[in-house]
């Protein structure tokens, strides 16, 4: 006996047959499933290392899996970025870092890697900006006085940054190239310079806000201005540097996440949906605010543009200054 099907009940499973090797294509791979390991090219404090340990307790409670920080001090990062840069790429070797990764290559003769090619962006965690911060018993209330002094006195007056070609070290830089004076570059390792301005062995320094703030706040270190386009909120009463003596001078520090190049985009796009939700949190906002550093988590491609445009921004100061590495 011959079987007639009803006529839509076969198309119903002709559409069901043709779209059957969509339906049964393999799931992508689950990530993460074991921990991640986080390198930061700095010494446990600063505001790199500070941030990222905010945002890995916070991960590491969404993945059920460990993200481990690794600080790898060295060569102004150097040493975290090459090893980042040849690692597996399987998005299990993270990258914190900051505009020193935007600084190298202006600095180096030659690198062991290639900053673009060899990362993959994920997002800029949190920006802030820096604080130009004094002895409370030097002469400048402002940063019109500090120039003035300067200028008055060239070459008697120092600055710390955290090393030769160091962020902070390029920061001060411009400043002084766009107001004009001359202060000697006294370059330290990592943050230990902060106790250094506050006793008095060092007149000033670009500090980041987690590191010094308590200090302005207690009165023992003095904030002339900041360098971002905006007051930071938790000093509204510092003006910018703009506003408070040299004009267009503006600086914004970002603290980024990179993996290593050629990792899979589905990881890459896995990694920046977690660090933003992680970053959007409740609990992260408010502890990364609480140390003046503002919530970011943007998207992949938009990071990648800011640090293609910082290299040719740093490098542009480095020649200008007459910078050489080490």
């Amino acid at each position: 006996m011959k079987t007639c099907l009803n006529p839509l009940l076969r198309i119903a499973i002709l559409v069901a047959t043709a779209a059957s090797p969509v339906l049964c294509t393999a799931a992508e791979p689950a990530y993460p499933t074991k921990p991640i390991r986080v390198l930061v090219g700095f010494s446990p404090g600063g505001g790199t290392d500070v941030a990222i340990r905010i945002i890995a307790r916070k991960l590491s409670e969404m993945w059920n899996q460990q993200v481990v920080i690794d600080n790898r001090a060295g060569a102004g990062g150097l040493v975290a970025f090459d090893t980042v840069a040849k690692a597996n790429p399987d998005g299990y070797t993270l990258l914190a870092a900051s505009p020193s990764f935007a600084i190298q290559p202006g600095l180096a003769a030659k690198l062991p890697y290639d900053p673009i090619r060899d990362f993959a962006p994920i997002t800029v965690a949190s920006a802030s900006p820096y604080l130009l911060v004094v002895n409370p018993a030097l002469e400048a209330k402002t940063v019109k006085d500090l120039v003035a002094l300067a200028k008055a006195s060239p070459g008697k007056l120092n600055y710390a940054s955290g090393g030769i070609g160091s962020a902070q070290h390029l920061v001060t830089e411009l400043f002084l190239m766009m107001a004009g004076i001359d202060i000697v570059h006294v370059p330290y390792k990592g943050a230990v310079s902060v106790p250094d301005v506050i006793a008095g062995r060092v007149q000033l320094l670009m500090s980041g806000v987690p590191q010094s703030l308590a200090h302005v706040q207690a009165g023992r270190l003095r904030a002339l201005g900041v360098t971002t386009p905006k007051r930071t909120p938790v000093l509204p009463n510092v003006p910018t540097i703009s506003e408070a003596g040299v004009p267009g001078y503006q600086v914004t520090v970002w603290y980024g996440v990179f993996t290593t190049g050629r990792t899979p985009q589905p990881v890459v796009d896995k990694l920046n949906a977690g660090f933003v939700q992680a970053i959007q949190s409740p609990e992260v906002r408010h502890q990364l605010g609480a140390m003046g550093l503002e919530p970011v988590g943007n998207p992949s491609a938009e990071f990648a543009a800011t640090v293609r445009s910082e290299i040719k921004q740093w490098a542009g100061v480095i020649k200008r200054a007459g910078i050489k590495p080490e």
